[in-house]
């Protein structure tokens, strides 16, 4: 399929990748990054940010996707949610805004974020021991217009159109 990768492919690029980095752990645990002090986030963001995760995990359960994971973390960082659908396994990242002041919330996803994704996504192919599967990374936008509605966007394939 155009536009996602093996995770045979991923697995080897990641290995090699993490090869050279003798800093972090040899191998991923979910629990790592939670040990790991955070900055204080603003409540209401977060709060905010849980609603939106909420919002598309409903969203992606309507449209038939299995979710094998939610916040899965690994020492480098943390994938909100982990699905799969009849193509591919996929890693979601979900933004969820307010207001568009600062861009819309896809926008959020740079080429910084992406890097760390399929960073992430490497591990999680690791530790989970997934290989022959199409990996695919996608982003859930969410636009709060009110109290209790939303505008929700699924790109699929969201890495490719950088």
């Amino acid at each position: 399929m155009v536009g996602t990768n093996t995770a045979q492919a991923m697995l080897v690029d990641e290995q090699e990748k993490l090869e050279h980095e003798s800093d972090e752990p040899e191998d991923c645990n979910p629990e790592y990054a939670a040990e790991k002090e955070k900055p204080e986030v603003d409540r209401h963001n977060q709060e905010m940010g849980s609603k939106g995760e909420e919002a598309a995990v409903q969203y992606l359960n309507r449209k038939g996707f299995d979710i094998r994971d939610r916040n899965w973390r690994c020492q480098a960082g943390e994938v909100d949610i982990v699905a799969e659908d009849e193509e591919a396994l996929v890693f979601i990242e979900v933004k969820t805004r307010a207001c568009c002041e600062r861009g819309f919330p896809e926008e959020a996803v740079d080429a910084k974020k992406r890097k760390r994704y399929e960073k992430i996504a490497g591990y999680y192919l690791k530790y989970n021991h997934v290989d022959d599967k199409n990996i695919r990374f996608d982003v859930i936008s969410i636009l709060v217009v009110a109290p209790e509605r939303a505008f929700l966007r699924h790109h699929k394939n969201a890495f490719l159109a950088c």
